[in-house]
């Protein structure tokens, strides 16, 4: 039997185990997949020996923390630094992120998107900006403060903390920050937060599960949008891959996993 988990703070609300469990239980898979409550992102990889896990999936605010913790980084996360899916290979944690590629799907729907505003600067905004800017988009990062958003600069976003904020037309305002995860926060000032989504044709949050306040805001305007359970469900179908070790087919693991949503 195969244990898995997800690692995150908070992480009592995820619905990773359900989407997991309701794979290996319809296709007959030995494995368990569970959560972990991990406050310090440095015990990542002694929790994950300790708990002689196979895989796990790592949520906020640990994905950087899960990086470090890797000691062969594949893919996608080995550009941006960021790691959301880990395979035990040989007692070795080889890190992968499938958020990105996740994201995609989820906004699909919108149509071609050639501006994009992201909100905050953690693990899961590092990797949407550099997949969003691998695909041409334009890209601008708004953040608390200055300090985080070196690597941004870097990637060739326009970025701008809450003071120095420039508006400008979005095809979409993306949350990646945990503002209304656990409390009824905004991810920015609200009077800002109104005039970025009065000039944004779409919103999307990365929570799910929930209407977050900034949603809750976006519909009030009668702006469509979506919340993360889309990324959810196709970042999950990845990782799943990833973790079984392609032993079971993509149709089948997006079959039980997408009905797991019914739960």
């Amino acid at each position: 039997m195969k244990l898995f988990a997800i690692f995150g703070d908070p992480v009592a609300h995820s619905r990773s185990p359900l989407m997991h469990n309701s794979v290996f239980k319809h296709l007959n898979y030995k494995a368990c997949y569970t959560r972990v409550h991990l406050t310090d992102g440095s015990k990542l990889k002694e929790t994950f020996f300790s708990l002689s896990l196979s895989g796990a999936n790592i949520t906020v605010p640990h994905k950087e923390a899960a990086y470090e913790a890797c000691d062969e980084v594949r893919g996608f996360a080995k550009k941006v630094g960021v790691v959301n899916t880990i395979v035990n290979e040989n007692g070795k944690l080889i890190g992968y992120n499938t958020d990105a590629d996740g994201f995609m799907f989820a906004i699909k729907e919108f149509g071609a998107i050639k501006n994009i505003l992201v909100l905050g600067a953690g693990g899961t905004a590092k990797a949407l900006c550099a997949r969003f800017m691998e695909d041409g988009i334009k890209v601008s990062v708004l953040n608390r403060s200055q300090n985080k958003l070196a690597y941004f600069k870097e990637l060739g976003c326009e970025c701008f903390g809450w003071e120095d904020f420039e508006l400008k037309k979005y095809d979409l305002v993306v949350n990646t920050t945990s503002a209304g995860l656990k409390d009824e926060e905004l991810p920015c000032p609200s009077g800002l937060l109104e005039n970025i989504l009065d000039n944004s044709s779409f919103a999307a949050d990365a929570i799910y599960g929930k209407v977050t306040p900034f949603l809750k805001l976006a519909n009030s305007k009668s702006i469509t949008s979506k919340d993360g359970a889309d990324m959810l469900l196709a970042q999950g179908i990845l990782a799943n891959e990833l973790m079984v070790k392609n032993e079971l087919k993509t149709e089948d693991i997006k079959n039980y996993m997408s009905k797991s949503f019914e739960l």
